[in-house]
């Protein structure tokens, strides 16, 4: 049976007639309100800009929110705005939504359920989220993808292409080509509804037992691979807990470390998008972490694993061949001493608060928006003398995780000792025993 909504050719050419049109609008905004916005200019060309990648959904609309994710990385009018987009991305209406569940569920799909709201509870990216309640009354959260996603996705990862094309000839300092297509590569995965219920079951076997960090269950008779029916996990977002009592922020900080890092160094997985609508918290005071979203989570072969554990030992004790040989686990080529010298100033960075054994912030108490910009500067300059690098596409999504996570941390100004966090993660730690773990929970969940 032809599936309308494959990847094709009149499918590709639509959506970059729109992108272009979406940015062009954006960019038209941008020029009157220069002219004519006075002071508030900036507010008004952030609220264009996120209206533009809004409606768009997609890809584009992923990386506004990865911007939004770090503090004070934008100015304030615009981080608000795009920060926005990861909990209140704007809803497709009931049309679509009469018409996506009649495609996967059949015409008589109203029957399959006690009963379903109208208006999205949530909207992201790729497709947003409504109520419901089951026949044996659980409540539910049902996904829904955005039409024609697998179209968009390629045409978009196109014209990233071309603007990492451009972005090469102005900076020559990082090559990020193995980034696009390991962005490809995920995107494609987040398409498939199938494989995120199979790993959302990963990730509760992985937490069974535990109350303090929950997963939704999926519902395999109301699902298909665009279309997703859940448990739904009541709490509140990061951001209601930015004025909590010490204590609450620092358990906040605490659930998330052991969600992210957990099943990192046990089973090789890890979730490679932490942006603020991923996850909630439930309970009096913050009790419990809901993880919420599946869809992007990166398997790492067990030598990558190996590698970070390796160079978070190798950069305790100094140990410059350790050091290397992570690097080149990870993908790393060419290692020359200034190459490894350069790759060292941001690995001290992430690793930073794992390398000091004291209780401390993310940043050490350095301001937020500049935490990590004299690094970042020091990097890109160095890797200009020695004639650029190739990041490794396995690389991409722990860097995300750790900066996102660091991202929370900062906006929480939670107070641990990382460090023992994090050793506490590694006990009895080897690569054989977590390649045996990965594949007997990813066989036993049908994920090759």
């Amino acid at each position: 049976m032809s599936d309308p909504e494959r990847d094709r050719l009149s499918g590709r050419l639509a959506r970059f007639a729109k992108v272009g049109a979406g940015l062009s609008g954006a960019a038209v905004s941008y020029g009157a309100n220069r002219v004519f916005a006075g002071d508030d200019a900036d507010a008004r060309n952030a609220k264009a800009l996120k209206a533009a990648l809004g409606n768009l959904k997609g890809p584009l609309m992923k990386a506004a929110q990865m911007f939004a994710t770090v503090p004070d990385l934008l100015p304030p009018e615009f981080a608000k705005e795009l920060a926005e987009l990861q909990t209140n991305a704007p809803a497709m209406g009931w049309p679509f939504v009469r018409r996506r569940m009649a495609a996967e569920l059949g015409p008589d799909w109203a029957g399959k359920f006690e009963s379903f709201e109208h208006e999205a509870a949530a909207a992201a990216s790729l497709g947003q989220v409504h109520r419901a309640v089951a026949p044996d009354g659980r409540a539910l959260a049902v996904k829904l993808q955005y039409p024609d996603m697998q179209s968009a996705v390629e045409s978009d990862l196109g014209q990233l292409r071309a603007l990492v094309g451009l972005f090469r000839k102005m900076d020559g300092s990082i090559d990020p080509t193995q980034m696009i297509e390991e962005v490809g590569d995920r995107l494609r995965e987040e398409l498939d509804y199938d494989r995120e219920a199979r790993m959302m079951a990963v990730y509760g076997g992985f937490f069974a037992g535990r109350d303090d960090i929950r997963t939704p269950e999926p519902v395999r008779e109301l699902s298909t691979r665009r279309l997703l029916s859940m448990t739904w996990l009541d709490g509140q977002g990061l951001m209601a807990f930015k004025s909590a009592s010490q204590e609450t922020r620092d358990r906040i900080a605490a659930l998330l470390f052991e969600a992210w890092w957990g099943p990192m160094t046990h089973i090789g997985v890890i979730h490679g998008d932490p942006h603020l609508g991923n996850y909630t918290f439930g309970g009096e005071g913050a009790a419990h972490l809901n993880l919420l979203d599946f869809g992007c989570i990166r398997v790492f072969p067990p030598h990558f694993v190996g590698g970070v554990v390796r160079l978070y030992r190798a950069l305790s004790e100094d140990d410059r061949a350790g050091q290397v040989e992570a690097y080149r686990s990870w993908g790393f080529t060419n290692l020359t001493d200034e190459l490894v010298d350069v790759l060292n100033v941001w690995a001290r960075f992430i690793y930073g608060p794992l390398l000091d054994d004291r209780v401390r912030t993310v940043a050490d108490d350095v301001p937020p928006g500049e935490y990590g910009r004299r690094e970042a500067f020091k990097v890109r300059q160095a890797l200009k003398s020695v004639g650029g690098i190739v990041i490794p596409r396995e690389f991409v999504f722990m860097d995300r995780a750790a900066i996102g996570l660091g991202a929370a941390f900062l906006h929480l100004g939670a107070r641990h000792n990382w460090r023992a966090l994090f050793e506490a993660s590694l006990e009895g730690f080897s690569e054989e025993a977590l390649a045996q773990r990965q594949a007997k929970v990813l066989g036993a969940a049908g994920i090759a």
